[in-house]
């Protein structure tokens, strides 16, 4: 039997913004280049332009999805689950809760599931009282009913533990590349598209959705008095008054720059001639997006949420998470640093241990994946 492993949760791979995206993009390369099995990641329609293809040697199939905040997830992990039936998979490995409400639909179908829970996305700001529910019990069933559950971070760990009891979840932080080298053209064009000047700009990376923080950073940028340029990377995949207001707020305050969503190239360019990263999240798992401005040596000034100091970055980066004023001090403080070494932390964070990790709690459910 072809030894294969079918993964959902993800809105797609490659280079969709999201922080379970970035994770399933370089997880799943990683397992491949070091293990002899089969991988299909199930993406959903709207975010790829492709309906069969491959990246680095992982099958990537897209499935509808209705483009619509509150049933995206659950629709598409329901056709997902379903779709396993037929593929000849032996595990199923789903990622973050809402998908986790399919779990035990999985399960039933004769599926072993691996359950990676990326955060209580019920904390974000944007659920109503029915979405939260629904997380709530996503949550629920996922770490009750999946054979094996592997958590990003401690502070998850410790979530479970008491909420759940379970007890038995594995730790496996999330990941960072090293940077690559990029063609000085690639840098140029880049930051000449948004008439951006080499460390002479800060920058912040998530969607528009209330819970990123992002209307606090611009008041505490324009608080600040600073000279620099503050840039926002990102968008909102479902358009919300929020959203409408956030950019009306950033178009507003000078010298704001709103670049939309950027992949690639573009990103990398961005954070490598960036002065200072900034994130001011109400709620994260263990932010990706950190971790790639830690792999640029960038100063960061962080909100001191949980998942954020667990990272374990200096006191000074962090800021009480939603006092604006703190945050105004914190920039005007760290603006002024040069690059940072990060080597001792980003140890933690490597994708090919990663992948070693991941796929040992695959060999615990499944004896012939190796």
């Amino acid at each position: 039997m072809t030894r294969k492993i079918t993964v959902l949760g993800t809105r797609g791979i490659p280079d969709v913004l999201g922080g379970v995206e970035t994770h399933c993009q370089n997880l799943y390369p990683a397992i491949k280049q070091q293990f002899d099995v089969d991988i299909c990641v199930i993406a959903r329609a709207p975010y790829v332009d492709y309906r069969h293809s491959q990246y680095k040697n992982i099958e990537t199939r897209a499935l509808w999805a209705p483009k619509k905040r509150a049933l995206e997830a659950i629709a598409h992990s329901v056709l997902a689950a379903f779709s396993t039936v037929f593929d000849k998979s032996s595990i199923v490995h789903v990622h973050a809760i809402g998908p986790g409400l399919v779990v035990p639909l999985l399960r039933l179908l004769g599926k072993k599931v691996v359950f990676t829970h990326h955060g209580p996305d019920y904390e974000r700001q944007k659920w109503g009282y029915i979405a939260k529910q629904a997380l709530l019990i996503g949550e629920k069933l996922a770490v009750n009913y999946a054979n094996e559950v592997i958590v990003i971070s401690e502070v998850i760990n410790q979530l479970i533990q008491k909420k759940h009891r379970r007890m038995d979840a594995h730790l496996i932080y999330n990941g960072v590349n090293n940077p690559e080298s990029l063609a000085v053209e690639t840098i140029s064009k880049t930051l000449g598209r948004y008439a951006l000047k080499p460390k002479n700009y800060l920058v912040a990376v998530g969607r528009f959705v209330e819970e990123k923080g992002l209307h606090d950073l611009i008041v505490a940028y324009q608080q600040s008095g600073i000279s620099e340029t503050l840039v926002l990377v990102g968008d909102a995949d479902h358009p919300s008054d929020y959203s409408m207001r956030l950019k009306q707020l950033a178009i507003k305050t000078p010298n704001v720059i709103l670049t939309g969503f950027l992949k690639g190239d573009a990103l990398k360019a961005v954070f490598s001639q960036a002065k200072l990263f900034i994130m001011p999240s109400y709620h994260e798992g263990l932010p990706i997006a950190l971790l790639e401005a830690m792999s640029y040596s960038l100063p960061s000034v962080v909100s001191d949420i949980p998942a954020n100091l667990e990272v374990g970055l200096p006191a000074e980066a962090y800021f009480k998470v939603g006092d604006v004023a703190d945050l105004a001090e914190k920039i005007k403080a760290r603006v002024v640093l040069g690059e940072i070494d990060y080597s001792d932390f980003l140890r933690n964070y490597d994708w090919l241990e990663i992948a070693r990790k991941t796929t040992s709690v695959y060999h615990l459910i499944n004896k012939s994946i190796g």
